[in-house]
């Protein structure tokens, strides 16, 4: 059997596409990569769009990277909401941690940072590098690295 892998530059979320259209695509893949961006702004898009209603019953992989990681979180936090349309700092709460990406890659992103933001966010969290990434399967988590990585809170 071959693998359905559904990859997009924003049309599942773009609202001029009609679900009628993208749905069948998404409940169709094996896997749906999402990549970075604003967390905030993608978070917005996905629920406008309903596939944050779809998600919990989706039997495919999700496989997120930066923004497409932390949009399943119950919070992205301030220091990453750049969108000046966002509400607040809510993700999509899929997950019960939140992500902290790309540590020790931008001059912003230090451990002192990521360790102040985890203080404001009431849940626990995951500071990382770009050569950590997190599974969590039937809610059991897993960290997988060959780099830096924290759990905060």
């Amino acid at each position: 059997m071959a693998m359905k892998l559904l990859l997009t530059s924003g049309g599942v979320t773009n609202p001029s596409i009609g679900r009628e259209r993208w749905e069948p695509w998404v409940r169709d893949a094996d896997v749906v990569l999402v990549d970075g961006g604003d967390a905030s702004y993608l978070a917005h898009w996905m629920r406008a769009s309903g596939l944050a209603d779809l998600l919990p019953d989706l039997d495919a992989v999700w496989v997120g990277v930066s923004a497409g990681s932390m949009v399943m979180t119950p919070r992205v936090g301030d220091f990453f909401v750049e969108w000046p349309g966002a509400a607040d700092d809510r993700g999509l709460g899929l997950v019960d941690f939140s992500i902290f990406p790309h540590l020790g890659v931008f001059a912003t992103n230090t451990l002192e940072a990521a360790e102040q933001w985890a203080s404001d966010l009431g849940n626990p969290a995951y500071a990382m590098d770009d050569q950590t990434a997190i599974t969590v399967v039937d809610g059991q988590v897993e960290v997988i690295s060959e780099g830096t990585w924290m759990h905060l809170g």
